[in-house]
């Protein structure tokens, strides 16, 4: 029993010092709060910058003055363009996707994957199409995959085999 009482009269001991060292040796908040802030003003040298002001026209209809190209190079670049334009015109389809929900051998299955589709999602236009020896069942056309991901999404939730799949859009 003395050990333990000893032991607790040490802990008190050391505890009452430790106490008496942090009263006498920290500073207090009252001494920080006594000191001078440094400040210094050199506005006076900084550089003064005057501002022209910008005269108004009274006249609010007149047009500006056309400024002339000093280096042209229209011609160049409407070349260019027009090929481009020509390529355009030539070029009816682009690469992109669609959703395919369902591929199978069997015709009963695609006409049911179409008409559940359209009863399910009607703003999604669903195209069947035969291939052969396959009939699959194509959603929607998009141009990018980031584009076509939540329509994918969800209908994965209807139709586990939904997949993601590269198809030809034709342009308008």
């Amino acid at each position: 029993m003395t050990f333990y009482n000893n032991r607790y009269i040490t802990l008190k001991r050391n505890l009452l010092v430790s106490c008496l060292f942090m009263i006498c040796f920290c500073k207090t908040p009252s001494l920080v709060a006594q000191k001078k802030l440094y400040h210094e003003d050199l506005s006076q040298l900084r550089p003064k910058v005057e501002i022209a002001e910008i005269k108004k026209t009274t006249n609010s209809t007149a047009q500006p003055e056309a400024i002339l190209p000093t280096k042209n190079i229209n011609t160049k670049i409407d070349a260019v363009l027009d090929s481009i334009d020509q390529f355009n015109v030539l070029n009816k389809f682009i690469d992109g996707y669609a959703i395919q929900i369902y591929s199978g051998q069997k015709r009963e299955d695609a006409m049911n994957t179409k008409k559940k589709i359209q009863e399910e999602t009607p703003e999604l236009v669903a195209i069947l199409l035969y291939q052969q020896p396959k009939f699959r069942v194509t959603v929607g056309k998009y141009f990018t995959k980031l584009e076509a991901q939540p329509d994918l999404l969800r209908l994965k939730k209807m139709f586990s085999t939904a997949i993601l799949v590269p198809e030809k859009i034709q342009m308008k």
